[in-house]
């Protein structure tokens, strides 16, 4: 390799003639470029001679000097001038050589002689109006510049006056759409990744200015090293390309062993749907230099393992000699493939003798020997062959006499390639692929199209539910779309029928010619016998497993057996070991795949089934409901649910959640689901603790119900569910019922366990928490008053439920405005449940979240944000964004950024609340309501009073359905409202809006509460603003003796109310007084 250098005054040289070592020392760029006529072109002469300056190739070299001064470089290589064209070893070795030399270079200059200025868009788009010029240009038309683009990793493009357009990264797409290279390709991927004929179809349309340079220019792309040997004409060129291309692929004697590609027997899909990640797997791991190289697909059935190493025999098939199906699935299936493969081999070599007198019908051994010995043959390297159906493999833990040993079918010399599909994830033979579904829906909807042979299916909400429903199963799918293309039911209608009567649906589906004329119904049953006869734990657990959901099953979770179990369970989960072994099994045959550990100190990693695989197991394998293993998988959800002081205890309820959903529902079809009443509360804290509030009243109810029954109205286990749903009801805002309920649990307490224990002091409690909730400030303190002293003595000042009713007094006290008694309640709360608990158990973020409300409200911003952001990260961490209590936090944040002015992250704070509370707890809930007011706040003082006047009206008929009237949360509500009104210029709207907050206020707060002088105070605005200034001088004066009553004549809002009765006495011309104020 020759280079020019470059030297500081822009002077050009040649370096001496470089080996690849010496040349790989330099760092270099090359140029790439459409020629001009030749003798317009700086020749080897010209640099030699030091002439060509007056040539008008040497603005090239000029433009290259340029560039080289930017990039730092001294070397550059140019195809015009640093090649001596009249030595034609050189040339030849040169042309050999220069897709390596551009794969070496630093950059590749890629000058488009017939592209004018160009000016970019920001992040190197081409603007649209002179992007046609980009892609009209001549340079991506000729046939050298195929592998400039190529091999080079950079690649910078210049118009003709030196204007850098972009590179082959930033134009990437632009580049893809004008070549039809594949993007991957121009990232750098592989090669050999992409086949000899996608790569000659890059080619097509290049055009060349010898003949023969059309195929001299592929040598680099195709790895191929050929004599150059101009004025043989483009096709002969050709002929030997595509000879030295099959010597390389099929060995140098391919001709002596090649044979017609066939599948006799098998039958290809129409339509092979994806799986372009796993083709390049299997290409990258089967190409090599002949020696033996094995594939293993494994996975469930119907997966699509066989139709896949179709597609790569027939996208491949150029690659080989000769490719070989053999269907292993038992010695029958061998024998008919090896009388096929002998006819194959026949019909193309009959002259050879052990074959050709081999008995096709009588003595199989031979026929196997026979092929085998030709497929050892030295320089027989480069055949295929697929070994289909390897589902009963001859493994250690396999008793079945039938199972095979596929090595006693394969040739012995370590030459050729094989690829295996099997169930079985224990045949270890070379590379092993496990076959997963399809990741991708819309791949899922193009199967569907295919079988079905509708169309637009992406448009049909059915079809997309349907696709979701089968979650990647091809065989799934093709059933699916096969049914329907012999039926009038839509897509709904047939997924309705797949959830309700499964196997009624999978006996009457078309069998599938692509699939070995299986089903559903029976693919799997081929797995289930095997499977029962390797290990009868690992069956009944599939049966066990129908009651659970099929994601992330795991062992801790059956370890709750009873005496009622049937005998396996107890041994199945008796030792983690067995258990181990079972679920290996099905892991084994392709029926089960781990996930990825649990993350979790005490609970183990889980194991999930295809949906399709559970709706069988369901089904088939329990064809009616077993209530014995239903009542199992319900005991064993509900002994599994851990109590808010355990570790990690939200994060193992999330992993529950499904599987209370599954089993629950079984709960109406058991016989006698009397024994269940402690499973069905169990259910209830669950779904309660991750704010299911509707399936936790369904659960708790149930339990209610069947403790009365059976235990009485007044025994404490009964007490213990109605105080579950009075705390229940609370959430849900539905306060009669809910102090209605807990009234019944404080007399049956005091009855039966005494006014000091634990239980009646928490009742307690929990009325304080009604009562506060309610507005009833005062009857709150004294539950909460009550219930702290019995705590503090029956179970100590630090003990949690102690600093759960310390954390509520500060709520109570925070309510009254005793900012400095709620700090101190507060701190006391954190401290101890920090101690107690731990610094991101939920109860102590509890305390955190209401301190950073604290300090909001006293206009402590920093701090109040820092309390915010910890309680939010610890929240999401432990319960996740959609839980209840990270929601509250988001809307919390809410309203200190829109105390801030910091209105765009107050509303993504506020909107982010409101769509998590609709999807937890619906659109009329508190919570909701709550966000919902508080959106309508931050859109009045943005001045969008329409939607403020919405979320308002929403927010009040809530409250009043929900609270009552009268509940301080509506008239908070109704006063905003009024506030808007008034803005609106809608007077008599916000007169009455005021009036209602006014009367309620009085009612329930009293006259001398803060939030009523405020009322008070805007009325006297409205008031003065109509001028009523009898009526306005009544407010203002009856707020100004409040406030400095309650705040002091010094607060910001007594100053407030004494400017406004200024304004008013001015306005009447009653100077001297509003002097005197």
């Amino acid at each position: 390799m020759r280079l020019l250098k470059r030297n500081h005054a822009d002077n050009i040289s040649f370096t001496k003639d470089l080996s690849d070592l010496e040349a790989a020392q330099r760092k270099y760029a090359i140029l790439s470029h459409t020629w001009g006529l030749e003798e317009e072109e700086v020749t080897f002469d010209d640099i030699v001679n030091g002439t060509g300056t007056d040539k008008p190739g040497y603005s090239k070299i000029q433009f290259c000097l340029r560039q080289m001064r930017r990039d730092g470089l001294d070397y550059i290589w140019l195809d015009t001038c640093c090649i001596d064209k009249r030595n034609s070893a050189e040339l030849s070795k040169s042309l050999i050589s220069m897709y390596r030399w551009y794969s070496n270079a630093e950059k590749c200059y890629a000058l488009l002689s017939d592209v004018p200025q160009l000016l970019r868009e920001h992040g190197g788009e081409l603007r649209t109006n002179l992007e046609r010029d980009f892609r009209l240009c001549r340079w991506f038309k000729r046939g050298w510049t195929l592998q400039e683009l190529i091999a080079p990793s950079v690649v910078e493009f210049f118009s003709w006056q030196g204007i850098s357009l972009g590179t082959k990264t930033s134009l990437e797409r632009q580049v893809s759409e004008i070549t039809h290279i594949p993007v991957a390709a121009l990232r750098g991927q592989a090669l050999s990744d992409f086949t000899v004929h996608e790569r000659l179809q890059w080619q097509e349309g290049r055009e060349t200015r010898e003949p023969e340079d059309v195929v001299y220019s592929l040598l680099g792309l195709l790895d191929i090293s050929m004599p150059v040997l101009y004025g043989e004409g483009r096709l002969k060129a050709r002929d030997r390309l595509q000879s030295e291309i099959q010597s390389a692929q099929k060995g140098i004697r391919h001709k002596d062993f090649s044979v017609n590609f066939s599948l006799p027997g098998v039958i290809k899909t129409p339509n092979f749907v994806a799986r372009e990640q796993e083709l390049q797997e299997m290409r990258s791991n089967l190409i090599g230099d002949g020696s033996r190289r094995y594939v293993v697909l494994h996975g469930l059935g119907g997966m699509g393992k066989t139709q896949l190493a179709i597609a790569y025999a027939v996208r491949h098939a150029h690659d080989y000699s000769a490719v070989f199906w053999l269907n292993v699935k038992d010695l029958d299936s061998i024998k008919l493939s090896f009388a096929r493969i002998v006819k194959q081999i026949l019909r193309e070599h009959p002259s050879i003798p052990r074959l050709a007198n081999s008995n096709l019908e009588s003595n199989v051994d031979d026929v196997v020997d026979g092929v085998n010995d030709w497929l050892s043959m030295p320089m027989n390297s480069r055949w295929l062959t697929i070994c289909d159906n390897y589902d009963n493999p001859k493994v250690p833990g396999n008793s079945d006499l039938a199972a095979l040993d596929l090595c006693q079918f394969l040739p012995d010399a370590y030459q050729g390639s094989v690829i295996v599909t099997t169930r079985s994830s224990e045949v270890k033979l070379g590379h092993c692929m496990r076959m997963s579904k399809l990741e991708n829906l819309q791949d899922g909807l193009r199967i569907l199209e295919h079988s079905s042979g509708r169309k637009n299916l992406v448009d049909d909400r059915g079809a997309v539910q349907l696709a979701k429903k089968l979650d990647g199963l091809p065989l799934a799918l093709a059933t699916a779309g096969a049914y329907l293309s012999q039926s009038t039911f839509t897509f709904t209608e047939y997924l309705d029928f797949f959830e309700r009567s499964w196997a009624k649906l999978q006996k009457r589906s078309p069998t599938l010619i692509t699939y070995e004329n299986r089903t559903l119904f029976s693919t799997w049953q081929i797995s289930m016998e095997q499977i029962e006869r390797r290990n009868s734990f690992s069956a009944n657990l599939l049966r066990l497993w129908a009651y659970f959901d099929n994601q992330d099953l795991w062992f801790e979770l059956l370890n709750h057996h009873t005496a009622e179990d049937p005998e396996w369970i107890r041994e199945l989960v008796g030792d983690k070991l067995d258990f181990q072994d079972s679920i290996q099994v099905l892991c084994d045959h392709g029926l089960v795949e781990a996930n990825a550990a649990s993350g979790l100190e005490t609970e183990s990693q889980g194991y999930s089934v295809h949906a399709c695989v559970h709706s069988w197991m369901l089904a088939v394998l329990n064809a009616k409901q077993d209530d014995g293993l239903a009542g199992a998988a319900i005991h064993c959800v509900a002994s599994h649910v851990p109590m808010q002081d355990s570790s990690d205890w939200s994060l193992v309820q999330r992993r529950l959640l499904k599987h209370a959903n599954r089993c629950s529902s079984f709960l109406d079809n058991i016989g006698d689901a009397s024994g269940l009443d402690w499973a069905c509360h169990m259910l209830g804290v669950l779904y309660a603790d991750q704010g299911k509030m509707a399936e936790a009243e369904v659960m708790y109810m149930r339990a209610l119900k069947g403790r009365e029954k059976t235990l009485g109205v007044d025994h404490t286990t009964t007490l213990d569910t109605v105080n579950s749903l009075a705390i229940l009801y609370v959430g849900q805002g539905r306060i009669t019922e809910a102090e209605e309920m807990h009234r019944r649990v404080l007399r049956g307490r005091e009855t039966a366990l005494g006014l000091h224990h634990m239980s009646t002091l928490q009742t307690l409690n929990n009325l304080g928490i009604l009562y506060s909730d309610q507005g009833e400030i005062a009857k709150a303190e004294e539950m909460y008053i009550q219930a702290l002293r019995g705590k503090e003595r029956v179970l100590g000042p630090g003990h949690t439920s102690t600093l759960n009713t310390v954390n509520n007094i500060g709520i109570v006290y925070a309510n009254q405005g005793r900012t400095r008694e709620a700090e101190a309640m507060y701190m006391r709360a954190l401290r101890g449940r920090e101690l107690a608990a731990g610094l991101d158990h939920t109860s102590t973020l509890q305390t955190v979240n209401n301190l950073g409300t604290l300090f909001a409200n006293q206009g402590r911003m920093v701090e109040a944000e820092e309390m915010y952001n910890r309680a939010l990260e610890g929240y999401t961490k432990a319960l996740g964004l959609e839980h209840t209590s990270t929601l509250q936090t988001i809307n919390n944040l809410g309203n200190l950024y829109t105390n801030q002015k910091k209105t765009l992250k107050a509303e993504e704070m506020y909107m982010q609340a409101l769509q998590g509370y609709k999807k937890a707890l619906g659109l009329d809930h508190t919570s909701t309501l709550d966000t919902i007011n508080n959106l309508a706040i931050l859109y009045t003082d943005q001045g969008r009073m329409v939607e403020a006047e919405k979320m308002y009206i929403h927010a009040l008929k809530g409250y009043e359905k929900a609270l009552g009237p009268d509940h301080t949360y509506t008239l908070n509500t109704a006063h905003n409202l009024g506030i808007l009104y008034v803005y609106q210029g809608k007077i008599t709207e916000a007169e009455d809006m005021y009036m209602h907050a006014l009367r309620g206020r009085e009612k329930v707060l009293g006259p001398d509460d803060i939030s009523t002088l405020n009322t008070v105070n805007n009325l006297g605005i409205l008031y003065a603003h109509q001028g009523k200034v009898v009526e306005a001088e009544e407010m203002y004066t009856r707020a100004l003796k409040g406030r400095e009553r309650a705040l002091g004549p010094d607060h910001t809002s007594t100053l407030n109310t004494l400017y406004n009765i200024s304004l008013l006495y001015i306005g009447q011309g009653r100077l001297e007084e509003a002097e005197g104020l």
